[in-house]
């Protein structure tokens, strides 16, 4: 099979890199075992790296009253609905490795409400995909719905906040044909010795 490039745009090399960059790659590498494509596309622009990286990190490893799981739930759905490989890909395996379930990942990006998760999760979800699709239209009867499932005002706004920031990186991803990395197919599904 053809070797697909990772962009359609320069991908520095590592060792090219500010040193803050390349220590960030590198500690993912080591944690990771691989660099995942999205480190090394963004990083040809290193400025809006940083800037991305650090709200990523603010939204995402935070304790809050969502769990990690199902912010990578949203990421998932919404990756989907705007049709962003890389993201439903790279998000599908941490998502099946946060939730421990080979499945949930590819149930949420094909039909959410058809997958097994719960009720309140079905809502937060069509919630992130409004937000996605018609943020204009988000009135006070949503944020009641969303507040009768037990979402905090914080919760609702890390879900917006979630779902704005992957409808950016779904457009870049998309933008630069960002391929996902082999090795995300098969995370969570397969124990990593085997492949």
């Amino acid at each position: 099979m053809e070797k697909i490039p990772i962009s359609r745009f320069p991908v520095p090399e590592i060792n090219s890199l500010p040193i803050d960059i390349r220590e960030k790659i590198l500690a993912v590498q080591e944690k990771s075992g691989f660099v995942p494509n999205v480190f090394l596309v963004l990083a040809n622009r290193p400025d809006e790296f940083r800037a991305f990286f650090s709200y990523h990190e603010a939204l995402m490893e935070k304790e809050t009253g969502l769990t990690k799981g199902e912010r990578e739930m949203i990421v998932v759905a919404t990756s989907a609905n705007n049709k962003c490989l890389y993201c439903v890909v790279a998000h599908g395996a941490i998502l099946r490795i946060r939730e421990k379930n080979s499945r949930l990942s590819d149930q949420i990006a094909t039909n959410y409400h058809k997958a097994d998760i719960t009720q309140r999760q079905k809502v937060m979800l069509d919630f992130s995909i409004k937000v996605s699709n018609s943020s204009h239209e988000i009135s006070e009867a949503d944020i009641e719905e969303m507040q009768k499932q037990g979402f905090s005002n914080d919760d609702i706004w890390d879900i917006g906040a979630i779902t704005a920031l992957f409808a950016l990186s779904n457009r870049i991803a998309n933008l630069t044909s960002m391929r996902p990395n082999e090795d995300f197919y098969l995370l969570g599904r397969i124990p990593k010795d085997k492949y």
